[in-house]
């Protein structure tokens, strides 16, 4: 491959356990696991600069008694960012830029509850594809170096996706992702900025932080949606870490209200790029 490009990955398996046995205090036994797989792609080339970074994690919890497997983590991002660099060096880390951004999950999501007669129950709230949203938009983007970016973009045209199975039953005032009765779709128009920011805090303890605004030109423009991952790994090793992950959502088309996850595990790591390397060996 030229040498302008590059590329890495890493896969890194998360694991959360506890079990109790006539333990006095209470408590109920439970394990889950997380599996996040994150790789890069870059090239840089004359002034010309192409970022494009693959995250997706998905997880699942048991706890004992429960009737069902519940999910703790499942995304599915795509990123890339195109830039061309400003012909003065006075401003020669600012880039015209062109970025877009896809998001979806992986298996159905379910709000859990209990029926008329206490049994446990659970409704379909979400699926593959319902909701995947696509964000394009052109503006400018200022990079300092690999753990250091601002992608600003005034003019970002969003596309929302759901499955009609959602949205077949609303009623009039109702929406699902912000789709109206009978649609499997909603367009909007408005200004879009992402950034990125990785620093190491004490020696082998690293902090990413990613945060995403967008605000809506045609509807409610002040009501900002907002979207904050924290993620501080540990590193113990080469292959073991320990992750701790905050993320904060808020989506005007959603439960208009805060969403937040918090999950802390053991992770087993694995460098992509090393097994690619090795199997190019063999």
């Amino acid at each position: 491959m030229d040498s302008n490009w590059k590329k890495n990955g890493r896969a890194v398996f998360l694991v959360n356990q506890s079990s109790f046995s006539n333990w006095t205090s209470g408590g109920q036994s439970s394990i889950s696991g997380t599996l996040k797989i994150n790789y890069n792609i870059s090239y840089y080339d004359n002034g010309w600069a192409w970022d494009t970074k693959i995250l997706s994690a998905f997880g699942l919890n048991k706890i004992s008694g429960s009737e069902f497997l519940k999910k703790t983590d499942d995304r599915v991002e795509i990123n890339s960012v195109v830039g061309k660099k400003f012909n003065n060096d006075f401003i020669g880390k600012w880039s015209y830029s062109s970025f877009f951004n896809f998001q979806t999950q992986l298996a159905k999501g379910y709000r859990f509850g209990k029926d008329s007669n206490g049994n446990p129950n659970r409704t379909e709230k979400s699926r593959f594809f319902s909701p995947a949203t696509t964000q394009l938009g052109v503006g400018l983007y200022w990079k300092k170096d690999e753990n250091l970016w601002v992608n600003i973009a005034p003019m970002t045209g969003k596309l929302i996706l759901v499955n009609r199975f959602f949205t077949k039953n609303l009623a009039e005032n109702e929406s699902y992702f912000g789709v109206k009765n009978n649609g499997n779709s909603r367009f909007e128009l408005g200004a879009s900025i992402r950034s990125f920011y990785k620093t190491e805090i004490y020696e082998n303890i690293i902090l990413e932080n990613r945060l995403s605004l967008y605000s809506d030109y045609l509807d409610r423009p002040k009501n900002i949606d907002f979207d904050y991952t924290l993620n501080v790994s540990m590193q113990v090793n080469e292959f073991i870490s320990t992750n701790l992950i905050f993320q904060f959502v808020y989506d005007d088309n959603e439960i208009k209200r805060m969403q937040i996850r918090e999950v802390l595990g053991v992770g087993l790591n694995i460098d992509l790029q090393s097994i690619s390397g090795y199997k190019k060996a063999l």
